[in-house]
């Protein structure tokens, strides 16, 4: 589970942002962005600047949030007043729903 996560979050794009949510989504883990939160917080080498809150919004605190606001405006990422401009940067995965086999009868004999 946690090496999906890293992987949707390792995918985004310079320049594009991604929600918590939206990349719980993408790995395929509906419901669990706390997980996504708790990946970043463990892991090392992810651009984390990337992932903001639900619709924009920087999540972290103090010195933290700074520096998420300044690496994403290095990357041309624009802002409009303290959230990010989700329509021109949110960076959008393609959820490809996997199809189960049909289930066969079996005969019994």
């Amino acid at each position: 589970m946690l090496l999906r996560i890293e992987r949707v979050i390792r995918a985004i794009p310079r320049g594009k942002v991604s929600t918590y949510g939206g990349i719980a989504l993408a790995a395929g883990l509906p419901g669990r962005a706390r997980m996504v939160a708790r990946v970043l917080k463990r892991s090392f080498g992810l651009p984390w600047q990337r992932v903001l809150g639900a619709r924009g919004a920087i999540k972290l605190r103090g010195d933290s949030a700074i520096e998420q606001r300044l690496r994403l405006e290095a990357e041309g990422v624009r802002f409009r007043g303290r959230k990010v401009d989700m329509k021109a940067h949110e960076w959008k995965v393609q959820v490809s729903r996997q199809r189960r086999p049909a289930r066969t009868k079996r005969s019994s004999k």
